[in-house]
């Protein structure tokens, strides 16, 4: 398998999970500050000129969506127990995954990072950011209300959906600065102790 991902981007959590996972696998660089997701070569990878995206080694396209790849994984290789067996965990598992995908990152962050991309006008963006701020702000107080696990998302432990939860956690605290309510601060704290975070951290450049 090759992971083609840019450090720090949302491709992070699915990084995490090959390094839970433990089999061999290939990494591919593909640098969205500088806008490679834009060029022909990553194009024929993945069209929607995003990361992250997973070749499968099987000779058709590469596999794209957070969620997707994270549900192939998970369900591909059992043994890790990073995707839960019985259907109503799973269907948490994926609807965390989706809230994240789908909500906070677009909303709280992409916002923040990529004001351009919703207002053409220079003068609207700190407007645009303070809006994202503030969704952030929610989406993770919201979170922290409704949490029904101990350290990890679901009450029957760890699995794909706190690596999804994981890197928008990160980009809160690391990148953004500002602070995380209690429970999902001790959730990102108990996953940067967590060796294959460890690893994925030290492999991207980014500090723990």
């Amino acid at each position: 398998m090759k992971l083609y991902y840019s450090p720090g981007a949302c491709s992070m959590g699915i990084h995490v999970i090959l390094e839970e996972i433990g089999k061999p696998y290939e990494l591919s660089l593909v640098s969205t500050k500088d806008g490679a997701q834009h060029k022909p070569e990553y194009k024929a990878v993945n069209p929607k000129s995003k990361v992250p995206a997973l070749d499968l080694d099987e000779g058709g396209r590469a596999l794209t969506e957070w969620p997707a790849i994270a549900l192939y994984l998970g369900s591909s290789n059992p043994e890790s127990g990073l995707l839960p067996k019985d259907p109503a965990a799973q269907a948490r598992a994926l609807e965390a995954i989706d809230y994240v995908t789908g909500t906070i990152h677009p909303n709280a962050f992409t916002r923040q990072f990529r004001p351009a991309n919703f207002s053409v006008r220079d003068e609207d963006h700190p407007q645009v950011i303070a809006q994202a701020q503030e969704n952030a702000d929610k989406f993770f107080e919201l979170l922290d209300k409704n949490w029904t696990g101990d350290t990890w998302i679901l009450p029957e432990g760890y699995s794909v959906a706190d690596a999804a939860l994981f890197f928008v956690e990160y980009w809160q605290a690391k990148r953004v600065g500002k602070p995380l309510p209690p429970k999902l601060d001790r959730h990102l704290k108990a996953m940067l102790e967590r060796p294959a975070v460890k690893r994925a951290l030290e492999q991207e450049g980014l500090a723990a």
